[in-house]
């Protein structure tokens, strides 16, 4: 099956069986290594990326899915931009970072809230990170990453700029 879509921002072309994972079709196929399986049933959120605006777990969809879709992996985060992107900078100020595993799921979650809401609420914030699980930090520096997160992209938008890159898209 070929699938055309978009991957952080750029054009993308794959011929892949139609019951291949998005997970695998990121992993294997585009070398996108930054999205990583946790329990393979959508239970960890180690998998998720933005799928058209929304999360979603990579490991739970079939590739056909991506079929004219608009994907954000922890890749495409930073974009072209040298540097961290604000959440990964206030994800690390914030030692919400300890063995890193989950850490690409929760910086795309808190991307995700973050577009649709740039000033959440603890209620928001909680329930954009219901379905990331982390073994290691505990939720409360995570909490202070996405309020930390939120407050530095409404500066980065008053100054006009954003930076980015490198957090959570250790290879492997």
């Amino acid at each position: 099956m070929v699938i055309h879509f978009t991957c952080n921002g750029k054009p993308v072309t794959v011929d892949v069986d139609g019951d291949m994972r998005v997970l695998d079709v990121l992993r294997d196929v585009l070398d996108l290594t930054g999205t990583k399986e946790g329990c393979g049933e959508g239970e960890c959120g180690a998998c998720t990326i933005i799928l058209n605006g929304k999360t979603v777990n990579s490991c739970l969809l079939y590739a056909g899915k991506l079929q004219g879709a608009v994907v954000e992996t922890i890749e495409g985060l930073s974009g072209d931009s040298a540097g961290l992107h604000p959440i990964q900078e206030s994800f690390l100020e914030e030692g919400a970072v300890q063995c890193g595993f989950c850490t690409p799921g929760m910086v795309l979650s808190t991307k995700a809230l973050l577009d649709r809401h740039p000033d959440p609420s603890i209620k928001e914030i909680e329930t954009a990170l219901s379905g990331n699980f982390c073994r290691c930090t505990g939720y409360g520096k995570i909490m202070k990453a996405v309020v930390s997160s939120a407050e530095k992209l409404r500066d980065s938008r008053e100054d006009g700029h954003q930076s980015g890159t490198g957090l959570g898209v250790k290879r492997g």
